[in-house]
């Protein structure tokens, strides 16, 4: 490092500014997707909060998804969709930490969770008279404060040097937010320790819960084909909507892990891919739970029966102070 370069003050996000009039289109189709995002997940978490019915583990633990895909979907969505509409696209350095931060830890406690809920759903199956006494509250608890853990242990080394680094220029991000591998090109410096140490980050969350999940779905799978054609349609309606959730999160994870790799590839593609695997799981979560679960469904019902009840009594109450 010289000692007469200076730190960068603000990082310039370049975003999509050479897709033209196309920004207008995919500013209206984002927020259409971040408003269905915040609508779907805030609904399930009223619906588990409000409803006696849902008090087992397992939407215990959906609720806290829904949560968790609530932030990571604001910790993007916003500056983005700003970034479609004005020409200040400036973040102040801190700022740009903040968001890499909550970017990673958000992401990765979604695949903790996700790996607690295909535990739960093992015992659930498995070890059916042993499922109460197993799932306590303080489990669930513990399990969720695992998922957080996990995905800081997880986050805190990549950002940390990130933030140890000198970056005297240029300032320029060619992404959509402030994405690790993006700003890490902007190091005035060598940063292989960096890269080696995302990389083993990336792997661990990624690899480490796919096993997880995937040694539970084989154990599930092995109880299930003991089971009775009754029994094994039970058992398949129980993990269906967890699994198509798993699926679709890998199997998009796995298509921006090529596009990062395929040299070919324009950085305003690797952009879409990369907004589009950001948006998948929240917009979907809410959606595959909804449509595969019935009682998610008939406690949607049951929330807009008590609405239409109370809002007559609003009413008749508000007539009669009048």
């Amino acid at each position: 490092m010289n000692s007469t370069q200076v730190p960068v003050a603000y990082f310039i996000i370049q975003g999509l500014d050479s897709l033209g009039d196309i920004q207008t289109a995919l500013f209206v189709i984002f927020l259409v997707a971040y408003i269905i995002i915040l609508g779907g997940n805030s609904m399930i978490i009223f619906l588990v909060r409000t409803d006696p019915k849902l008090n087992s583990p397992m939407y215990f633990f959906l609720h806290n998804l829904s949560f968790v895909d609530i932030v990571y979907a604001s910790v993007t969505f916003p500056s983005l969709l700003s970034g479609f509409l004005t020409e200040n696209k400036t973040t102040s350095v801190p700022a740009c930490f903040l968001q890499m931060y909550f970017y990673i830890q958000m992401g990765v406690t979604g695949r903790g969770l996700l790996t607690v809920m295909a535990y739960d759903r093992y015992v659930a199956i498995c070890d059916p008279l042993r499922y109460t006494a197993t799932m306590t509250g303080t489990v669930r608890v513990l399990l969720v404060l695992g998922a957080w853990t996990f995905a800081a242990g997880c986050t805190l080394p990549a950002v940390t040097m990130a933030t140890q680094r000198f970056y005297c220029g240029p300032n320029v991000v060619f992404h959509l937010w402030c994405d690790p591998s993006s700003v890490r090109v902007l190091v005035c410096g060598n940063t292989s320790m960096d890269s080696l140490v995302s990389l083993s980050s990336a792997l661990v969350a990624l690899i480490g819960t796919a096993v997880l999940i995937l040694a539970s779905y084989v154990m599930i799978g092995v109880a299930v084909a003991k089971m009775a054609a009754a029994q094994r349609w039970k058992a398949f309606t129980t993990c269906a909507a967890h699994l198509t959730v798993v699926l679709l999160s890998y199997i998009t994870a796995f298509f921006v892990y090529i596009s990062y790799r395929v040299g070919n590839l324009s950085p305003e593609v690797r952009m879409i891919v990369a907004m589009s695997y950001s948006a998948m799981t929240p917009l979907l979560n809410p959606i595959i739970y909804s449509l595969r679960n019935k009682e998610l469904r008939d406690a949607v019902r049951r929330s807009l029966c008590r609405l239409r009840t109370v809002t007559p009594k609003s009413f008749r109450t508000l007539n009669t102070l009048s």
